[in-house]
C-alpha cells in the first residue's frame, strides 16, 4: 500500500507564521506541528462549528488553540502534565486582560517596589531577600536528580521560585495559571541554561539573568492576545490529563466529528525531557516515582519508557510486517555485536509503539461519529541502527485491521537523514470510520 499525495509548499507549511504567534506562543513545543497545518486540515476534513474536533496527543494545545480560534469545539487528551496545563490555560480565554496585566503589576511591586529589575540585576539583595551563597533558594536533592545537570543557575533559579511564591500567594487564584504558565516559558526559555537543537541540552551558563521584566512581558503579552480573541472565548475547549490508550472514560460515545493530531514517533527521543524543568518547578513532578507514573501513561516512543509490565506488544502479534522490522532490528544488533540495556531493548520498543497505536485507535472507535475523519502526523525514524521505519506506511496497515477506511496518505515533508543518506518522509496519514 503506497498513497503519496504531496502537500502543496510542504517546506513553507512546517515554518510558524508571524500571525500564528498570538496563544501558541504562550508555550510550546520547539519542533510543534504548526497551526496552519491544522487549518489546512480542518479545511481538508470538511469540519465546520457545530461539530467536535478531537486531539488525542494535544501536547501544548496546537489543535484545540487553533480550533477555538475558528469558532470550533474542541476537546484534548494529554499525558504528560506539564503540557496538559499549558494546553487548559492556552484554551481558557475566559478572563478580562486588564486584570492580567495588573496582576504583574502587583507582584512586581511587592517584590520590587519601583525599583527596575536591571538595576538589581547580579544585586546581594535581590527582591528584597538575602542572597549570600549558601541561602539562595533550590531545589532539594530529589527534584535536582531529575533535571539536566546545569539546567538553570543558582541565582537564577533563586529569582525564579521567590516569583513563584509571590504567584502563589496573590488572592486573585484564577488568574496564577497564566501567571506560572508565563513564568514556566521564560524560566526554559531565556532564563535556563537549556537550549533546543532539536534535542535538549545544556549551552552558555548564565551566573545571573533578569527574571521579573521577561515573566512581565510574556504575561503582557497573553494580555493583548486575550483582548484579540475576546469574542471567541465562550468556544468549548476542555483537556483531559489521560492516556490516549485509554479515553473512554472521559468521552461521550460517537461525540466525535475529527481528529488531528500528532502522536510521538517511534525513535530514542525522551519527550518527559523536554518539559522536566518546569514540570519540577510547577510540581508536575517531585520524584523518579512522579516521572514513571507519567512515563506510564505514554504511547511507549523509546527505551527510557518501556516496563517490565508492559503488554502493548500483543495488539501487533499478528501483523507480519512490524513482527518482520522488530526482527531485522534485533538481527542488526546481534550482528553488530551492540549488547547495551537500551539496543536490547530496540525490538521491543517497536512492538511496543505499534501495538500501543492499535490500542489508542481501537478505544478510539467507541468515541467517533460514523463517517469521522482523522488526521494524523507522523514521520519516518531510522535511529535503530539506521533501519528505515516508515512510521504512516504501518500505522495505515494497523488502523486497516481495526476497521479503518485508508483515505491517503499526505507528504508534509522530507528531511535528509544524513546517518542512512535517505529522505525521511514527514506525512498526514488520512483515515475514515465508517462505523
Amino acid at each position: 500500500m503506497t498513497y503519496t499525495t504531496q502537500l502543496q509548499n510542504g517546506n513553507e507549511l512546517n515554518r510558524l507564521y508571524e500571525n500564528d504567534r498570538p496563544v501558541h506562543e504562550w508555550y510550546r513545543f520547539v519542533l510543534s506541528f504548526p497551526p496552519h497545518l491544522v487549518r489546512h486540515y480542518v479545511e481538508k476534513l470538511g469540519v465546520a462549528r457545530g461539530q467536535l474536533i478531537l486531539d488525542p496527543f494535544c501536547g501544548t494545545g496546537t489543535t484545540l488553540v487553533e480550533a477555538k480560534k475558528l469558532g470550533i469545539a474542541s476537546v484534548g487528551v494529554e499525558a504528560n502534565a506539564m503540557a496538559h496545563f499549558a494546553a487548559s490555560v492556552k484554551t481558557d480565554w475566559d478572563v478580562e486582560p486588564g486584570e492580567l496585566a495588573d496582576f504583574g503589576q502587583e507582584i512586581a511591586a511587592r517584590l520590587n517596589g519601583s525599583v527596575p529589575e536591571s538595576l538589581l540585576a547580579g544585586n546581594s539583595n535581590y527582591f528584597g531577600v538575602s542572597v549570600h551563597r549558601g541561602r539562595l533558594r533550590a531545589f532539594d536533592a530529589e527534584q535536582s536528580r531529575l533535571l539536566i545537570k546545569n539546567s538553570i543557575s543558582p541565582l537564577p533559579l533563586h529569582k525564579v521560585l521567590t516569583l513563584l511564591d509571590a504567584i502563589e500567594q496573590h488572592k486573585a487564584v484564577r488568574l496564577r495559571s497564566y501567571a506560572k504558565l508565563a513564568l514556566a516559558k521564560q524560566t526554559v526559555k531565556e532564563i535556563s541554561n537549556l537550549r533546543f537543537g532539536p534535542e535538549i541540552g545544556v549551552g552558555k551558563l548564565k551566573s545571573d539573568t533578569p527574571v521579573l521584566e521577561p515573566w512581565l512581558i510574556a504575561l503582557d503579552n497573553m494580555a493583548a492576545d486575550l483582548l484579540e480573541h475576546h469574542a471567541l472565548r465562550h468556544t468549548p475547549a476542555k483537556v483531559f490529563l489521560a492516556d490516549a490508550r485509554d479515553m473512554r472514560k472521559h468521552l461521550s460515545p460517537r461525540s466525535v466529528d475529527a481528529i488531528i493530531t500528532s502522536p510521538p514517533y517511534p525513535n530514542e527521543k525522551d519527550y518527559s525531557r523536554t518539559t522536566r524543568l518546569e514540570s519540577v518547578l510547577l510540581g508536575f513532578i517531585s520524584s523518579r516515582e512522579d516521572l514513571r507514573r507519567q512515563k506510564q501513561k505514554f504511547i511507549r516512543s523509546n527505551t527510557r519508557g518501556v516496563y517490565k509490565a508492559d503488554e502493548d506488544h500483543k495488539w501487533v502479534q499478528d501483523i507480519p510486517t512490524i513482527q518482520a522490522l522488530a526482527d531485522a532490528i534485533e538481527e542488526r544488533r546481534l550482528e553488530l555485536g551492540k549488547t547495551s540495556g537500551f539496543e536490547k531493548q530496540y525490538a521491543k520498543v517497536v512492538r511496543l509503539y505499534f501495538g500501543g497505536m492499535a490500542r489508542h485507535l481501537s478505544d478510539l472507535r467507541a468515541l467517533l461519529r460514523p463517517g469521522a475523519k482523522l488526521a494524523y502526523v507522523v514521520g519516518d525514524q531510522a535511529s535503530y541502527f539506521r533501519i528505515m521505519i516508515r512510521t504512516g506506511q504501518l500505522l495505515a496497515e494497523v488502523a486497516e485491521r481495526l476497521g479503518y477506511e485508508v483515505l491517503d496518505i499526505d507528504l508534509f515533508r522530507t528531511r535528509f537523514s544524513t546517518a542512512t543518506k535517505e529522505h525521511l518522509r514527514e506525512e498526514v496519514l488520512l483515515l475514515q470510520w465508517n462505523g
